[in-house]
């Protein structure tokens, strides 16, 4: 890979919009290069056999399985509305008039 110029970064910094002083063009031009020295080691890696992944530690599943449980009584849960109606909660309608 040819050896990354500050001109480079100066480029990649227009193309995202940013303004970057002249000390921050000079750190990031090695921080960057630093960066793409790396991916580039990556790069030189066999991964012959190694199979993509999104994590790099196998997490399993981490939802709970469904069971059955028994749910609220309604009788019990409407016993604590101001005011129900049918079985259900009367509440005040969208644009605030009285039910």
């Amino acid at each position: 890979m040819s050896e990354l110029t500050r001109d480079d970064v100066a480029k990649v910094a227009r193309l995202a919009r940013l303004h970057l002083t002249e000390e921050e063009l000079d750190r990031f031009t090695g921080q960057l290069a630093q960066v793409l020295d790396h991916a580039n080691d990556l790069r030189a890696l066999d991964l012959t056999g190694v199979a993509p992944t999104a994590h790099p530690v196998d997490l399993g599943t981490v939802v709970r399985a469904d069971e059955v449980r028994p749910g609220l009584v309604r009788d019990a849960f409407l016993s604590a509305a101001p005011q129900p109606e049918d079985g259900r909660f009367a509440v005040p309608r969208i644009l605030g008039e009285e039910p």
